[in-house]
Formats: C-alpha cells, sequence, structure tokens
C-alpha cells in the first residue's frame, strides 16, 4: 500500500539532503533527533535523555567497533571484549536489553548472544549516531528497554543533495597497531525518472589493524597473584611444569596478541525523491576478520604442545595462530515516507532483510562453531497531523529470526523467533508544557525444533511521561513506565559450552517473560554560557534474567548427565557453569552533563564540558549483578578557531570493588586524550591525536576478558578528512 502511494506522487521539489556528509538539521543549536520519538524533535524537548555523536566529536572518538566509539558517552560503557567486538552497554544493561539500529532497522546479527560476537556496523561510515537511553522507546520493541544506538549512515537519502552531488572522505593511521584504516561515502543526483529525483549513493570503508600495544602485562595483577596461589598449592611433581607454564603466561606483555581486526564494509543505494515522498533501496556487506585474545584455547594449545610446536616471534604471529572470527553479513533495507494528509498527515515504512553468519576458527584451516542468523525487520509508522494541540504517531513491527550454531561450541541448538508488535505514541502539547503517553503490545514465539519445544509470550508495555517549563532557561522532564520483555532464545535453549566466555551455559525453558516498573526525572538549564543537564533513574524488575555462577563446571554437568567422554572433559571440564535465572533486580542511578562558555581571547573560542554517570544494581535476595559499570568521569576541555581546534579530555573510571560471587574486582584508571585539528582548506582537515598518553593500564570492568585484555597503551592517530 505505501509503496503504491509512493508511486503515485508527483511534482519535484528539491532540497538539501543528509546524504553523504550534512547533518540534521538544528534549531538554534538544538539537534533535531530522530530516534526517541516517531515525531523528530529537537533533543532539549524529549521527554527521554538522548545524546547526539556526530560532527567533529564523532571524527574524534571513532574506533573499530561501536561500542568503544561511544564508551565516552554519559551512560554507555561497553562490553570491550576485544577490538573487533565491542558492544555498547547503557546503564548497566545490555545484550537483547539495549538495540543497535542502522537506519532506524535493527543490526540483526547474532551480538547479542555472546559479547564475542561483533556487531556488523562501521563507524567510519556514520552520519551521524543517537543514543536513547531508558525504557521509553516503545516503537522499537520489547528488546530497547535498556536504550537504543541508532547509527544513522545516510545510504537511503530522502533529499536531493544541493549542489546535486556530495562526497567524503576520510583516512588514519594508528601507531598502537600500525592499523591503517579509510572510507568514502557520496551522493550524486542522476537526474529525473518518470518525474522524480533519483539519487545513487556508495560507500566503502576498510581497516587492516595488528595486535595492539599495551602498558605492561596482558594479565591484570589480581589475576597473576591468583594463578600464583594456585600454583603454590599444587603437588611437588607438577609444581615444576606448571611454573614454568606461567612463567611464559606472564611473558605476555607490551603486546596483546592475537588482538588483529581487519574488516571492509561497501554499499551501494537508489532512491526516489518526490514533493509528496520518496522511496529508497540499499544493499550493504560487512566483512570482518578479528582474534579473539584472552587464552581461549578452543583445546587445541595442548595438542600442539605434545607436537613440540613453539610459538615465537618469528611464526606468523598469534593472529594466525590463536581463535578468531570470520564474519560476513549481507543486508539490503528498505526506507520510505509518503505525505497523505488527513488524520493521518504520513507514513513511513523501515525494513531491512539481512543474512548473516560467523566461523570461530580455532586456527588458519581449522574452522569451529558456525553461527548464522537470517532475520527481516519490518516497521511501518503511520504519522498523525497537527490537531490542535494533540499529535501522535501508530504502527506496526514484525520481526523474524532464524538462528542456528553447528559445531562442538554450539550451546545453543537452531531456534526460531518470531515477533509481531503494535504500538501508539501519543502527544499533547499544553503550552510550554508536553505530555506523553506510549503504550505497546507484542507477542513473541520462541521455537526450537531440536528439543521440540514451542513457547509463546504477549507482552504489554507502556510509559508516562512530560516537560514542563520551569523557567525561561530551566526545563523539568519526568517519566514512569512499566515494560514486559520476553526471554530470547539464548536465555531458554543454552546447553552447553561457550569457551569465548569461558562458560559451560545452561538456559531454562521455564522462564518466564521480564517486567520492570521504573521512573526517571530530568532538569536542564540552558543559561547564557552555561547548561546544565541531571538525570536520575530508578528502575525495579520483577524476574530479571541473568547469568548466576552456579560453583560447579563443565565436568560436573556432564558427568551429571552420563556424558563422560574423556576429550570433552578434557577440553570443557574446567569451564565454569552458569544458569539462566531470574530474580527481582534494582537499577538506579543518575547522570550529569555540564558545559560551559569560558570566553574568547584572539580570536579563539574557550570552551569546557563533563559527564558524569553512575548505575547500582542489586539482587533483592542480597548481592550485585555482574560487570555493572562503575562511577565514570569525562572532562574536557577546548580550544576552537577559524584555523582549527584543540581539546584535552581526561577520563576517569572508579574503582569496581563491590562485585558479584566470583567476580574480580577492577582497579581505577585515569586516562589523558589530546586532540588537534588543523583545517588546512576549506573541505579538508587534518588530525593529530594522542590517545592514553601517560600509557595507564586500564580494564573495563563490564568485560567478561577484562583481567586478560586490557585497553589500548599510547596511541597516535593522524587522520585527513575530505568534503564537499
Amino acid at each position: 500500500m505505501l509503496i503504491s502511494l509512493l508511486c503515485a506522487t508527483s511534482a519535484l521539489s528539491p532540497v538539501s539532503l543528509a546524504a553523504a556528509t550534512t547533518a540534521l538539521p538544528q534549531v538554534d543549536g538544538d539537534a533535531i533527533v530522530v530516534t526517541a520519538s516517531p515525531i523528530s524533535k529537537p533533543a532539549s524537548q524529549l521527554v527521554t535523555p538522548v545524546s547526539v555523536l556526530e560532527g567533529e566529536d564523532l571524527q574524534r572518538q571513532l574506533r573499530a567497533s561501536l561500542g568503544e566509539t561511544l564508551r565516552l558517552q554519559p551512560g554507555v560503557s561497553t562490553t570491550s571484549y576485544a577490538p573487533g567486538a565491542s558492544r555498547p552497554i547503557i546503564r548497566g544493561l545490555g545484550g537483547d536489553r539495549v538495540r543497535t539500529l542502522t537506519n532506524g532497522i535493527g543490526s540483526i546479527d547474532a551480538a547479542s548472544a555472546s559479547p564475542d560476537h561483533a556487531v556488523p556496523i562501521e563507524p567510519a561510515l556514520a552520519e551521524r549516531i543517537e543514543i536513547v537511553r531508558g525504557s521509553q522507546v516503545l516503537r522499537y520493541g520489547s528488546s530497547a528497554n535498556g536504550g537504543v544506538v541508532n547509527v544513522l549512515d545516510g545510504r537511503i537519502p530522502s533529499e536531493a543533495p544541493e549542489d546535486g552531488y556530495e562526497l567524503a572522505a576520510r583516512t588514519a593511521y594508528t601507531t598502537v597497531d600500525e592499523g591503517l584504516e579509510g572510507s568514502v561515502a557520496g551522493a550524486i543526483l542522476l537526474g529525473k525518472f518518470g518525474g522524480y529525483d533519483v539519487v545513487a549513493t556508495g560507500s566503502y570503508a576498510a581497516r587492516d589493524a595488528s595486535d595492539y600495544d599495551i602498558p605492561g602485562f596482558a594479565e591484570s595483577a589480581i589475576l597473576r597473584s591468583m594463578e600464583e596461589e594456585e600454583h603454590d598449592h599444587e603437588e611437588e611433581g607438577e609444581e615444576h611444569e606448571d611454573e614454568h607454564d606461567h612463567d611464559e603466561e606472564e611473558e605476555v606483555r607490551d603486546t596483546l596478541e592475537n588482538s588483529f581486526v581487519e574488516s571492509q564494509s561497501y554499499s551501494g543505494g537508489l532512491s526516489f525523491i518526490g514533493e509528496k515522498g520518496f522511496l529508497g533501496f540499499s544493499i550493504q556487506r560487512n566483512e570482518t576478520e578479528y582474534g579473539l585474545p584472552g587464552g581461549h584455547e578452543h583445546g587445541h594449545e595442548e595438542e600442539h604442545e605434545e607436537e613440540g610446536e613453539e610459538h615465537d616471534e618469528e611464526e606468523h604471529g598469534e593472529e594466525e595462530e590463536g581463535v578468531f572470527v570470520d564474519l560476513e553479513q549481507t543486508r539490503f533495507d528498505i526506507n520510505g515516507s509518503v505525505t497523505t494528509g488527513g488524520f493521518i498527515d504520513r507514513i513511513d515504512l523501515y525494513a531491512g532483510f539481512v543474512d548473516y553468519e560467523h566461523l570461530e576458527f580455532e586456527a588458519p584451516g581449522e574452522p569451529g562453531t558456525e553461527f548464522a542468523n537470517e532475520g527481516v525487520e519490518v516497521r511501518v509508522e503511520a504519522v498523525q497531523g497537527q490537531n490542535g494541540n494533540w499529535r501522535g504517531a501508530s504502527g506496526f513491527q514484525f520481526r523474524s529470526r532464524e538462528f542456528s550454531a553447528i559445531g562442538e561450541e554450539a550451546f545453543v541448538t537452531p531456534s526460531d523467533t518470531d515477533q509481531i508488535g503494535l504500538f501508539t505514541f501519543q502527544e499533547l502539547v499544553l503550552g510550554e508544557s508536553t505530555l506523553e503517553a506510549a503504550v505497546r503490545f507484542e507477542s513473541t514465539d520462541q521455537s526450537n525444533t531440536t528439543l521440540g519445544i514451542d513457547r509463546t509470550f504477549s507482552t504489554f508495555s507502556g510509559s508516562v511521561g512530560g516537560t514542563f517549563a520551569l523557567a525561561e532557561d530551566a526545563r523539568l522532564s519526568g517519566s514512569i513506565f512499566r515494560t514486559e520483555r520476553a526471554p530470547t532464545a539464548e536465555e531458554l535453549f543454552s546447553n552447553g559450552p561457550h569457551l569465548a566466555t569461558g562458560a559451560f551455559e545452561i538456559g531454562d525453558v521455564n522462564l518466564d517473560a521480564e517486567e520492570a516498573l521504573g521512573a526517571e526525572i530530568g532538569i536542564r538549564f540552558d543559561l547564557d554560557r552555561v547548561q546544565i543537564g541531571l538525570a536520575a533513574f530508578h528502575t525495579d524488575y520483577t524476574g530479571f534474567i541473568y547469568e548466576e555462577a552456579t560453583g560447579e563446571t563443565g565436568a560436573d554437568i556432564l558427568i551429571a548427565r552420563g556424558e563422560d567422554d574423556e576429550e570433552e572433559l578434557e577440553e570443557f571440564g574446567e569451564l565454569d557453569a552458569f544458569q539462566y535465572v531470574q530474580e527481582d533486580a534494582t537499577f538506579s542511578g543518575f547522570e550529569i552533563e555540564a558545559s560551559a562558555d569560558l570566553g574568547e581571547m584572539n580570536g579563539i573560542a574557550f570552551s569546557s564540558d563533563l559527564v558524569v554517570d553512575y548505575v547500582n544494581a542489586s539482587l533483592s535476595g542480597g548481592g550485585n549483578l555482574p560487570r555493572i559499570p562503575p562511577l565514570g568521569v569525562v572532562a574536557g576541555i577546548e580550544a576552537d578557531a577559524a584555523f582549527g581546534s584543540f581539546r584535552a579530555e581526561v577520563e576517569h573510571s572508579a574503582e569496581a570493588d563491590d562485585v558479584a560471587d566470583f567476580e574480580l574486582p577492577t582497579d581505577s584508571f585515569t586516562l589523558v586524550n589530546l586532540y588537534a585539528d588543523w583545517n588546512v582548506l576549506p573541505n579538508l582537515t587534518l588530525q593529530v591525536s594522542a590517545l592514553n598518553l601517560t600509557d595507564e593500564e586500564a580494564r573495563v570492568h563490564t568485560s567478561f576478558t577484562k583481567d586478560e585484555v586490557p585497553l589500548p597503551g599510547r596511541n597516535f592517530r593522524f587522520s585527513a578528512r575530505y568534503q564537499f
């Protein structure tokens, strides 16, 4: 129906577009946000807290993965599993509770199944990234109850380029990993066809980075100390051999073995743009190969030792000896919009079709487990016209996923997920105040043909909130919400070894839907030279689903099942056993954002900014949830002039010592980053960055591999970007 309406539109009115490089419009310096609400509006008018990363800020924060690119944003941390696999965590929630989107449609991958699985989104091709924190974004589904990250890359433009074409290119070199990367994206107006402007887009990005340097040992001091104690208690006859092995492990320092990343992403798109709407298509291909550092040998290290093989620097290195992932994804997207007039003013269409697979290699030529995910997602939204002081939008969403894992580490048997959602969002403007309400009904079917199990969940979620003007320069926002989330296939059907996380994972087919009841309040001050935003949240979960350490090992589980195969016991027996369970939990915390104009001197404008975030998560029965981010602080000072800019930035992560059972504490760290930009030509900018200038050892507490995989050491990055 929508496509027919779009094809019927006529008469063109070319206007400027965010196609390859141009950001979305702003109102008095306040960015227009498209992710938080079906009705796009400035960030300051939203009930939901939102961060926008674009332009110069985005260029500075670009990293190899989406999680690392967003790590310094308010309320955001990262799984930081490996340079090639790092997924965003929002307010302590990750996995299936945070949706990663490309132009409004899910990334449709296997990243939420495990932290060692990469999100196949290339940050270098992003024009803009919007991060929505909180549970109020019901248009994207129950798996967005922790927040949403939407990467906008302009592959399907809705307007023609103002000058008929746009082009942006970037290249960079990093010293810490001898990494080289480059990207190019563009759009061109091909002409008119049947009364439509026809715009073509294209993009390409590639990255080649070796193992990165680290400031000291790969293993943390506390892990090395524990291993020393373990060796001290071993029998005399075995002590010498184990001590020798441990010494070799301690010698893994200065460079993090098997931390390489190689990737390329390319896309092409075509849009037909008319006066009343547009319809566009794009196809994108992502190919990534990355190492999994951290000593997860998949059982082959002992075989090599028995054969007398030695791993020295003269051989091909860990990136060819260790475990690595070969990921491929092909996605086809459709995006369209048509203005219809009347009560329903506009209909928007978002659709994505994805074929995803990744193969975990235990060594070159030794394929291990293969993960595959074929998925479809379609969302149609009907946006109401302005009716006095009332407007809104309603929609339908369909998601389907066929997930499989084949191999000895197939901890989840093949499963299918089908989900249908209906939602509505309504807004009432009363003078300087705005009231909002949203509800969503969702039906999720999880089926596993191997086990012969089919479970259906019907969930209902809703939220109400508003923004209120306290004064000309102060605004209050608040909301209350109740959400429900159906358990995932991994939470229901996991039942086997998962070496990447060092766990023997056990699901529970009897899990119920997870319920959350919470509230959030925020206040924003926009003074002449100072802007301050504060947000506080509290959420009570009934039946929160998480993995609990049982104290058993893989050997205990296998023997209890009567599976006493010697090879399996040797390979998986020492894995810690984790069981998916449900228990009531509480999440609470706050975020502070502040910026100040410090004045101007000799044509140079000085400013400063501050971000502070904190989250606390505990179980009702006592104890803490694992991998909850500690207090984080980011402070910066910046100087801007016509010829360029300079920024000094300090990132501090507090010590994480209030930990869950079987979880090790994490030391605090402070990183210093410097950025300098020089506008050589109107369209050419050179940038030099000094990242982790003091070469500080830093470990991210939210990472499964934090005690074996520190962040990179001192890194100088040289980049150039050109756009016209």
